[in-house]
């Protein structure tokens, strides 16, 4: 049984399909491994898309020995064994590691000196942003690489290769099921066409159906569509249509996109497009993220109905992200106040609010700056009134 991802694995940049941002001539990660001077980088991107492929890709054009690990399953004392080799070697090993997002705290301590000293180029790759849950030690010394959803003329021409180079004869109508039903991985696609053809090397529809009958990403199929629905479904919350956030919500769930990277989405909406209006929209999305990861689909799907629903429902506010992008802008450009001396730390002259029945006058800035502006609707109104009244007694 051949193992089509295996035998039609690139062994060169141009052979990498549909990541023309990163293998291109003139790609920047390109030129820095045919340079010598790629450092170490995490791969982030949806399955199937190439991330392993592309790290072997780079350890044979540096000409560096490949390991290979899984951050499940990855043992220090593995590592351990592999920089005591190259310890004193004129040559450094590549280190991959996949599914980096869950490296724990103590294989990124391990992982830290050889990366300061360079001994070892450390390559990671994940399905989703590995940045959040490394340490600000590995961010800082790491580039960061995405890889996109395949498109569907790429996977065609995958495709036309695979069955030339193993004698497949597909017909046009199975042809498009299996681009369209895969999403944009095309490990699934190949995969699928691999069981087709040990049926049968005339593969039709009927035998793809059977074997996958549902596609795998009917709703977001390549990366364009994919971040055009998200957009569509933030969008249409934002403008409170509850049918279209609903209609999108329910696309994006049907072409599989996790319930996790939906939840997220909702919960950065909650702050930023309805804040203090409605404070609980923060809350319920918060619970949402949590109980969509511990349920999963199918029942996860009601849960993200239920805040989509919720968010079109509620006033809308942008000013705490328009306040702190606006204090940011301020600190970017210069904006260096000195802190009082009543407030900073320690210091006796300080006047403790609930010593004053909650609120005292006193001086928080060295000079007046403003960049809340509060809305007149839901409950950011009343936070306003009541900031007023205080201030005005």
């Amino acid at each position: 049984m051949a193992d089509f991802t295996h035998l039609l694995r690139p062994k060169s940049f141009d052979a990498i399909v549909g990541q023309e941002h990163l293998t291109s001539q003139g790609a920047p990660l390109r030129i820095l491994c045919e340079q010598g001077n790629l450092g170490h980088s995490f791969i982030y991107g949806p399955a199937g898309c190439g991330k392993t492929s592309l790290a072997r890709v780079i350890a044979s054009v540096m000409e560096l020995p490949f390991y290979e690990f899984n951050a499940t399953s990855l043992k220090i004392e593995q590592l351990r064994k592999i920089f005591d080799q190259y310890k004193n070697a004129l040559q450094r090993p590549l280190l991959f590691i996949d599914e980096v997002h869950r490296l724990a705290k103590n294989q990124q301590e391990v992982l830290l000196p050889v990366m300061e000293n360079n001994s070892v180029l450390v390559i990671g790759a994940s399905t989703e942003n590995p940045f959040y849950s490394l340490t600000s030690a590995i961010r800082s010394r790491s580039m960061l690489f995405e890889v996109k959803h395949i498109s569907n003329d790429a996977l065609h021409a995958l495709l036309e290769t695979t069955s030339q180079a193993h004698n497949i004869t597909i017909d046009k109508e199975a042809a498009e099921y299996l681009v369209a039903s895969s999403g944009g991985d095309a490990r699934a696609m190949l995969k699928l066409l691999e069981f087709a053809s040990n049926l049968s090397l005339d593969v039709d529809l009927k035998t793809l159906k059977s074997l996958r009958p549902h596609a795998l990403s009917a709703g977001s199929s390549e990366a364009g569509v994919h971040y055009d629905l998200a957009s569509a479904l933030i969008k249409s919350i934002r403008g409170s249509d509850a049918d279209a956030a609903i209609y999108y919500l329910a696309r994006l769930i049907d072409g599989g996109e996790s319930a996790d990277f939906i939840a997220r989405r909702l919960v950065i909406l909650a702050s930023e497009d309805i804040g203090n209006a409605n404070p609980q929209a923060l809350t319920l999305t918060t619970s949402a993220l949590t109980s969509v990861s511990k349920i999963g689909y199918p029942e996860a799907r009601i849960i993200l109905a239920q805040a989509v629903i919720y968010l079109c429902a509620s006033p809308k506010s942008n000013s705490a992200y328009m306040a702190i992008n606006s204090a940011l802008q301020a600190v970017h450009n210069g904006v260096m106040l000195n802190i009082p001396k009543n407030i900073q730390h320690n210091k006796e002259n300080y006047l403790y609010p609930h010593d004053f029945g909650g609120y005292v006058k006193q001086q928080y800035l060295e000079k007046p700056l403003k960049f809340v502006a509060f809305k007149e609707i839901g409950y950011e109104k009343k936070m306003k009134e009541w900031l007023e009244a205080i201030r005005g007694m």
